[in-house]
């Protein structure tokens, strides 16, 4: 039996494989520089480092352990007819949004401020305003953005979505490309689930930040790749921004010396929003193990024009 290879770090690799082996023990599932690596014909992949694709040339199949792709298409060595599969978890859209509804209700109460009052020994009540007065706007509108979209909505926020091609949610306001800027207009809160394209790299900048209403808030949950780290301290230390929760970063683990951990208007999480357990991404890459060597077609197949 060929090799699959285990490509990048963080993520769970090692465990992922662990669970790979439990389910089929026969695989010979190697780091590279192991024996037999050199002959691998899948690469199992989280954050692969450049050029690493290109050092296997017999591989039939990229798979990603996660739900996101972009970090296998940023290696220029990837040979364009491999196909690249992620993982689809159906509770994946579930987590998100508990984590988006706890991040959208943590500002939109004032829990922020409260946290603050604490570390000050000081009793201040903020004043509350009803759902229906915090202007919330989606980016992206996928499977889990509309999930997300019509649980805002249902709770009676004045929500929007914002999407490359025109949609229909229930309750909410949707826009197109062309209209990023009515979208923004006066924004509470922004949420980021976008896919990372060349389109929308840095889309969370001063320009953005700018439209949105003074005081304002930023929940990031698509990639780090979206925002422009020096453009949100200036928002924030201007006060344009009144605080911003971030679950994911250009660079993961997120340094110790990353100024992110000790900006007073950051709230960080570590790339935790929502993830597939190993169970999952086990069975779905066995799945497109036997796919392959069916010829069947694969399970999750990136197009790798949109990159998603």
């Amino acid at each position: 039996m060929k090799p699959l290879v285990l490509l990048g770090s963080g993520n769970g690799l090692d465990q992922v494989r662990e669970m790979l082996l439990v389910q089929r023990p026969e695989l010979d599932i190697v780091w590279p520089g192991e024996a037999g690596a050199e002959r691998a014909h899948v690469a199992l992949c989280w954050n692969p480092p450049p050029g690493s694709l290109g050092m296997y040339p017999n591989l039939r199949l990229i798979h990603s352990i996660g739900a996101g792709a972009d970090q296998i298409f940023k290696d220029p060595s990837r040979a364009p007819q491999v196909p690249v599969c992620r993982i689809v978890d159906p509770d994946h859209r579930l987590g998100m949004v508990e984590y988006v509804l706890w991040g959208v209700l943590h500002y939109h109460r004032s829990f922020d401020l409260m946290l603050q009052n604490q570390a000050r020994v000081l009793w201040d009540r903020p004043a509350q305003r009803p759902a229906r007065e915090t202007k919330v706007g989606v980016m992206g509108l996928g499977e889990l953005g509309r999930a997300v979209a019509s649980q805002l909505a249902a709770l009676g926020f004045d929500t929007r979505g914002w999407a490359r091609r025109a949609q229909q949610i229930q309750g909410v306001t949707t826009f197109q490309t062309g209209e990023i800027n009515a979208f923004l207009e006066g924004l509470d809160i922004l949420v980021c689930l976008l896919p990372l394209t060349p389109e929308t790299v840095g889309i969370l900048g001063s320009k953005t930040f700018a439209q949105m209403a003074k005081g304002s808030v930023v929940i990031n949950c698509g990639r780090g790749e979206h925002l422009i780290p020096d453009d949100l301290f200036a928002a924030l230390d201007s006060a344009q921004l009144r605080g911003a929760l971030l679950d994911v970063f250009e660079e993961e683990p997120l340094p110790v010396e990353d100024p992110f951990w000790r900006h007073p208007g950051i709230c960080l999480t570590p790339h935790i929003a929502s993830s597939a357990s190993y169970e999952v991404i086990a069975a779905q890459i066995l799945h497109n193990l036997e796919c392959l060597e069916a010829g069947a077609s694969l399970a999750n197949q990136v197009d790798s024009q949109q990159g998603y």
